[in-house]
């Protein structure tokens, strides 16, 4: 049986990879601090273990994959704490990396569309670099996602970790997110359950792209 560690497994996009690894017969692991869970929690049937990935708890045990999804994704959430934030991407993602050399386990980063800043290209390609800017706000989650996505490669260019893989997720929703996620989505539908006018920042004129939870996590 393949065994996995789901890093941020609690979480809305963890808690989903987590179901549906154990659906696929995989023993689920899943280390989460519980500082931006989904409102289910983790899913029955895993191995829970409370921790950061800053300072993680001993996993024990053989992994065959690290999927790494722990880090606040939420504007307000990452917001509430840029240093921690900024921690969890380079510190948290390096101690798993090295948890991943000790066990051979193939990794997995999840990053994000933020990398990307504030993009002067719409489409993004993934060639792209992006237009950021570490001055501001928001630098404490891209900025943070940029190092670990260089940390992951620069682990698997020294052939301490040789199967890696990066994905670079945009904006998902669905079931299990959390009602004060923050993001488009989640407002919409809780100002149209409540009856309130719908919230449309500047001009209006901003684009997104969508992807629902379960064409994600496949």
């Amino acid at each position: 049986m393949t065994r996995a560690l789901v890093t941020g497994g609690a979480g809305f996009l963890g808690r989903s990879l987590a179901t549906r690894l154990l659906a696929e017969g995989y023993e689920v692991v899943v280390l989460d601090n519980l500082s931006s869970p989904s409102p289910l929690g983790p899913p029955d049937g895993v191995t829970f273990v409370e921790g950061t990935v800053v300072d993680p708890p001993e996993i024990g045990g053989p992994l065959e994959r690290i999927y790494h999804l722990a880090s606040p994704a939420s504007p307000p959430r990452y917001l509430q704490d840029p240093i921690g934030t900024l921690r969890t991407g380079a510190e948290g993602t390096r101690r798993m990396l090295d948890l991943a050399e000790a066990t051979g386990a193939r990794f997995l980063l999840a990053s994000t569309s933020e990398v990307y800043g504030d993009p002067a290209q719409h489409p993004q390609r993934e060639e792209y670099a992006g237009s950021v800017q570490v001055s501001s706000t928001r630098a404490c989650y891209d900025e943070a996602m940029r190092y670990a996505e260089a940390l992951t490669y620069a682990y698997h260019r020294q052939a301490r970790v040789p199967e890696t893989r990066v994905v670079r997720i945009f904006n998902t929703y669905g079931p299990g997110m959390a009602p004060d996620d923050g993001r488009v989505v989640s407002n919409f539908v809780n100002q149209a359950l409540s009856g309130q006018r719908l919230t449309i920042y500047g001009d209006g004129s901003q684009t997104r792209s969508f992807c629902y939870v379960d064409d994600l996590i496949e």
